[in-house]
């Protein structure tokens, strides 16, 4: 091969190479509103870069009587607190668009009201389906130590426990991209993400954070039994005698799963088979973790604010807190996995008589906090 003939070759070679280049989509930064945009570039690299936002701090407002019994709240350091995303969070709670057909909020099912709970016994999806458990209300969540939601504990955080009802086909029956386009192409939410995250780009998760913000500020401890420990208030004798029943290993036995006035939260947050079923055909706990020796455990929910939240129980079975009452004073069934904490299952209850009855719905109702279920700060933004 003559000199020339090589040079002609590799001439082509290069000619060949530098074609191919040409072809091929320049990567780098593709979004115009990122500090470091190409408008060069035909394929995103994932290196754009946002102006860096420093959204305001918050400090959640901790009632004296939780403040004073419980240690600090716990706030995943992944997610901090700040006005903004508190804002955001709670338009994003009362936002439809998260929904298939834009009819249905988070705060549909559970609404302020009814202290963040569905005052009927099971909700109604946008399909016109029903669930089959009771809405949990919302409140005091921040202080929930197990980081298990729900009433199986399946979600972990307040976080997860977000993310799972826009996708539940019996629920908002919505797919997250579609969920995300929408909060996208609106014309406020970009800029309110950035101001939180510090980009306009939106996804599941920010979304998720967002809300999780709002809902750890839903904070209840100013009922009539907050301000008698508070010195703010007197307790009738009916009320008093209910708290000794509610208090009384031989009585009303309530306060091991319950709380006390030092556990103001009313729950241990934790799961028990409470004597409900002698055999559970919802197995709680037990279908999460597929261990036998949880079926029939389900979470303990909160004594306050009872008056907002009936119907009582995981599946609503009671309609009101009477019929609560004369469950644990004569009904309760035994089953395999029944707390020990349920001593008196052998007798059917603890057997309260009626005038303690009456005297303990006294007390429960003492629990019941007004300014929680008014308070302007936790209503619709939008």
């Amino acid at each position: 091969m003559s000199i020339l003939q090589s040079k002609i070759i590799l001439l082509v070679l290069v000619a060949v190479g530098v074609s191919a280049t040409s072809c091929r989509k320049k990567e780098g930064c593709t979004d115009a509103k990122a500090l470091n945009y190409d408008r060069k570039a035909k394929a995103d690299n994932g290196t754009c870069e946002y102006e860096v936002t420093n959204p305001t701090s918050y400090s959640l407002e901790i009632p004296y009587t939780i403040g004073k019994y419980l240690p600090s709240p716990y706030n995943p350091e992944d997610n901090p607190l700040t006005e903004e995303g508190i804002a955001l969070g709670r338009k994003l709670f009362y936002e439809k668009k998260l929904s298939g057909d834009n009819t249905l909020s988070c705060a549909g099912c559970h609404k302020q009201e009814n202290a963040f709970a569905d005052p009927d016994a099971f909700s109604t999806g946008i399909d016109g389906l029903l669930g089959s458990r009771s809405a949990m209300p919302i409140f005091n969540a921040a202080w929930n130590y197990s980081r298990k939601f729900f009433w199986d504990g399946r979600a972990l955080d307040i976080e997860g426990q977000a993310l799972g009802p826009v996708v539940n086909p019996v629920e908002m029956h919505e797919i997250w991209p579609n969920a995300v386009a929408k909060l996208q192409a609106d014309n406020e939410y970009p800029a309110l993400f950035k101001g939180v995250f510090g980009t306009e780009t939106i996804d599941s998760m920010k979304v998720v954070k967002a809300i999780a913000q709002f809902e750890r500020t839903l904070i209840s401890g100013n009922a009539k039994f907050d301000k008698y420990l508070r010195g703010e208030s007197q307790l009738t004798p009916s009320e008093l005698n209910g708290y000794n029943i509610f208090m009384d290993e031989a009585g009303g036995d309530c306060f091991h799963c319950h709380g006390s006035a030092t556990n103001p939260l009313w729950t241990d947050n934790k799961f028990h088979n409470n004597g409900l079923d002698a055999s559970p055909a919802d197995l709680g706990l037990g279908a999460v973790t597929g261990d036998a020796n949880d079926n029939g455990k389900f979470k303990t929910p909160s004594l306050r604010n009872l008056i907002y939240t009936a119907p009582y129980m995981h599946d609503s079975r009671f309609a009101t807190l009477d019929e609560v009452i004369n469950f644990y004073s004569l009904e309760l069934k035994y089953s395999p996995t029944i707390d020990p904490l349920m001593k008196h299952v052998a007798a059917g209850g603890v057997q309260l008589n009626p005038q303690d009855r009456i005297d303990l719905k006294a007390f429960l109702l003492t629990l019941s906090d007004e300014e929680f279920v008014t308070n302007p700060k936790f209503s619709n933004p939008n």
